[in-house]
């Protein structure tokens, strides 16, 4: 079981004042959560693989092919950039104001 002095020492490095009747009661709540880190610590996990992610999700990166410009055919380059826009006004991206 914890002691007394070592609750004392937690709860100042954890900077709070505790009563002589929370001391007792962290006293008693700490020992079961240390037994209970000790009872985990004695299962076998030999055979289990480290888990590094959970969702499974793994990193989905684009290629990165360089696009040529016709810059004697602008026209046909603003109106392909405009045509993926969310919104536009005329040759411009429309957005939302900020200020």
């Amino acid at each position: 079981m914890i002691s007394k002095e070592e609750v004392k020492n937690i709860a100042d490095l954890a900077r709070i004042r505790l009563s002589n009747e929370e001391i007792e009661g962290y006293q008693k709540d700490l020992s079961e959560i240390l037994n209970y880190v000790n009872k985990i610590s004695e299962v076998d996990t030999s055979k289990i693989e480290p888990l590094y992610n959970i969702s499974g999700a793994i990193n989905n990166f684009h290629s990165d092919e360089p696009y040529h410009f016709n810059f004697e055919d602008k026209a046909k380059n603003r109106e392909k950039f405009l045509s993926q826009a969310p919104q536009r006004e005329g040759d411009y991206f429309k957005v939302k104001k900020i200020l």
